[in-house]
Parts: structure tokens; sequence; C-alpha cells
């Protein structure tokens, strides 16, 4: 399973916004971007010129980057948006919002994404009742996404739980704190993501 290891912080400074890849440091003053709010490297803090090309990638980055995904990866849920029925962009948005990592992460169950993938790859979940270890699973509208009873007592969900209250449950997911379960509503909306994303510069970029 292939997985960007390195520094994260210094992905959220080269794409200029908080991507919040690092759970609760983001909210604190300890965040890169709160600290050193430029580019990382020699060069950080010139002033570049951007090109046409260079805006359509850095925003297919700040996409990848946000969910975890690799080039392969994105590249195939692209394709899948693209032969599917509706505007491609946002269909794009709503497969990997569907990804049960980032639903792990959008109910509150972890602090950060990479947290929801780990916790999802060592099995702490099920699916309608049935344990899915996949972090790539789309959940569908009417799923169940539960802790497996033997998870419950895991410190960094309950803690994860207990901050949830500060970021919020998008309206397509609803959560049972005391049973440590959420529900699928319906499938993300647009309007359900609010990190600042210009998704048609991505669909221009790949349909060059």
């Amino acid at each position: 399973m292939a997985r960007y290891t390195g520094a994260v912080c210094r992905l959220c400074r080269r794409e200029g916004l908080k991507l919040f890849l690092k759970g609760e440091r983001c909210y604190t003053d300890k965040c890169a971007i709160e600290r050193r709010n430029y580019p990382p490297g020699e060069h950080g803090q010139a002033r570049p010129k951007f090109s046409e090309y260079s805006v359509q990638l850095r925003e297919k980055q700040k996409l990848r980057r946000m969910y975890g995904v690799l080039e392969a990866q994105f590249r195939r849920y692209f394709a899948m948006a693209d032969r599917a029925k509706g505007v491609t962009g946002e269909t794009l948005l709503q497969l990997l919002e569907r990804r049960l990592d980032n639903t792990v992460y959008r109910i509150g169950f972890a602090t950060s994404r990479a947290e929801a993938r780990q916790l999802v790859r060592h099995g702490h979940f099920r699916v309608n009742g049935r344990k899915v270890n996949v972090p790539s699973y789309l959940v569908r509208a009417g799923d169940t996404v539960s802790v497996r009873d033997r998870s419950q007592k895991v410190a960094r969900i309950q803690e994860s739980l207990e901050l949830a209250q500060r970021r919020g449950v998008p309206d397509w997911l609803e959560i049972t704190p005391e049973s440590f379960a959420g529900r699928v509503k319906s499938l993300p909306a647009r309007s359900d993501l609010t990190m600042p994303i210009n998704e048609k510069l991505v669909v221009e970029l790949y349909s060059k």
C-alpha cells in the first residue's frame, strides 16, 4: 500500500492553505501556516510567476494531498467521474468525499484523514455491520459506519469524538456518539465541501 510518508506541514505551506493534515495541531498556533505562510524551500519567499498550467496543477495537487491519494489513484477517480453522468468536477469531489477514511474523519472518529486511514486499515470499523478495512471503500446513502465493540475503548477514537464538536459534522452525515455510529444520510453535495477548491481547473488539466 503506497502512501506519502514525508513531512505534511510543508504540503500545507506549498499549497498556501491549511489542508488539516495534522489533526488537532492545525487548530493551534503551532500550525506551520500560522508560523511561516510561504512555500518551503530556498526560494519560498520569492515572487513566482504562475502560468495557466501551474495554476491548474496546484489545484490538482491541493485536492490530491487533502484526501491523501497518490497520482495513479487520483487519475482513476477522475476517469470514474468522467464516465459518470453529471458535472465531472462535482462528481470527482463526491467520489473523494465518499471514501471510507474520509467518512470516518468527517463523522469525527479521527482527527485527520491520515489517522482515519490507519484506523480503517487496522479493522476498527464496520459498514452495515460488516468489518471493512479498505480506506478507499465508497460509502453509499443509507450506510451505517460504526466502531467495532472491542475498538470503542481505543483512546484515539474517544478523544476524536470529544474534539469533533469543534469541527462539526457535514449535512450529509449524522452521528450518534453514545453508540459510536454514524449514518450516511445522502450522497455529499458540492456545498458540503467548504475548502476553497476550484474543481474546474482540475478538469481542465486532465482534459488537455
